[in-house]
């Protein structure tokens, strides 16, 4: 199948994943493309995620982008 991008993480402060959603396909025809992940449970006092991104031939690597999580601090 190539080069794709297989799987994304939510991650904490520490690095510690929240949580993760696997991609079993490219999406090359589906652009942009959009999937949900359910069921992550956010600690108390953490006001910010780290988002990072999983190649199929790389693995991880390149930018990660740090979001602010609303109601929460100053984000």
């Amino acid at each position: 199948m190539g080069d794709y991008a297989d799987q994304w993480d939510v991650l904490d402060d520490a690095g510690n994943v929240l949580g993760s959603r696997k991609l079993l396909h490219p999406h090359v025809n589906e652009q942009p493309f959009t999937r949900s992940l359910s069921g992550v449970s956010l600690p108390d006092g953490l006001t910010h995620v780290t988002i990072r991104a999983r190649d199929s031939v790389h693995g991880f690597g390149g930018r990660e982008v740090t979001l602010p999580i609303p109601g929460r601090g100053d984000g």
